[in-house]
């Protein structure tokens, strides 16, 4: 059994109350739980914390894994190491240059200031030549004769 420690949701409507609770994972996020181990409210200032540390102490040493939530509330208040959190990308994205390139380090043939000339890095199918129709266009019939509009 997957065992998560998880916020629980009480409360009014916009008028947020949260349990800290050990939960079974597959239960839903307001449903059955194992044992209630600290309460949070957002809306006092500073929001109000309670953690009984030596239980959810206990949770995590048997196995139990906090959700985001209550692992950020869990670091806050101190019961768990701050852990460094790693920003992942989309796999398709490139990260952003720190600085472009100066003109020292354009490659031999670039255009100046940097820029790169037409057509350079991109397949050959897309550069467009001055006075062709678009690829999409229809054919116009040059033999259609002295009549034909067109």
């Amino acid at each position: 059994m997957a065992v998560k420690i998880r916020l629980k949701r009480t409360g009014a409507t916009k008028r947020p109350c949260y349990r800290l609770v050990v939960a079974d994972a597959r239960s839903p996020r307001d449903g059955r739980f194992i044992e209630s181990v600290g309460f949070y409210d957002p809306l006092t200032h500073p929001a109000t914390v309670r953690v009984d540390v030596a239980r959810v102490e206990h949770w995590l040493r048997v196995g139990a894994r906090p959700s985001d939530s209550a692992r950020a509330l869990l670091e806050r208040e101190g019961v768990l190491p701050r852990t460094e959190r790693r920003v992942v990308t989309p796999a398709g994205s490139a990260a952003p240059a720190a600085e472009p390139p100066g003109p020292e380090a354009a490659p031999e043939g670039a255009a100046p200031g940097g820029a790169a000339p037409a057509g350079a890095g991109s397949p050959p199918e897309a550069v467009e030549t001055a006075g062709a129709p678009p690829p999409s266009a229809p054919d116009v019939d040059d033999d259609a004769g002295p009549g034909a509009v067109g």
